[in-house]
């Protein structure tokens, strides 16, 4: 089955302001009937990338059987980190980024592996703010979260 996931983080420097992640996922069942399913949480007192790596474990992890899956994110960190085989790299090094510089996030870069793992996916950076219809959508999202803290 091939699952359309959308993804955004909104996270906010300051906890005052809106924040939170968005995840949208698209399929048709084999009666070719469209399905929907919305994931969104609010604010948390984190840094976007982390917001960004969420929306993504939330969408993977809301999936209970093997699929192809196509992941929008207007995050460069996150897709490149998988087309560049950043992550790859960063376990061969015992997840160093320089000679003693530790990456960020590791706990959720090793939770996203996980959740990865049975799915075939493709990681698609959608540029952000630029009227790409995928794009909105993930904009959509982070709105949305943001929306369920109010």
């Amino acid at each position: 089955m091939l699952v359309s996931i959308y993804t955004d983080g909104a996270a906010r420097g300051n906890p005052d302001g809106p924040g939170g992640y968005g995840t949208i996922l698209e399929y048709v069942d084999s009666k070719g009937e469209l399905h929907i399913k919305e994931l969104s949480k609010g604010y948390e007192k984190t840094t976007n990338n982390r917001m960004e790596l969420m929306a993504v474990i939330a969408g993977l992890e809301a999936l209970n059987r093997p699929c192809d899956v196509k992941l929008y994110s207007d995050s460069k960190y996150v897709v490149d980190a998988f087309n560049q085989n950043w992550i790859g790299g960063w376990l061969k090094k015992g997840w160093k980024r320089g000679k003693n510089e530790p990456v960020k996030n590791v706990d959720l870069w090793k939770r996203l592996l996980e959740a990865k793992e049975p799915h075939n996916v493709t990681f698609i950076w959608v540029k952000g703010h630029d009227g790409h219809p995928q794009n909105e959508r993930c904009d959509e999202l982070a709105t949305s979260a943001a929306d369920a803290m109010r």
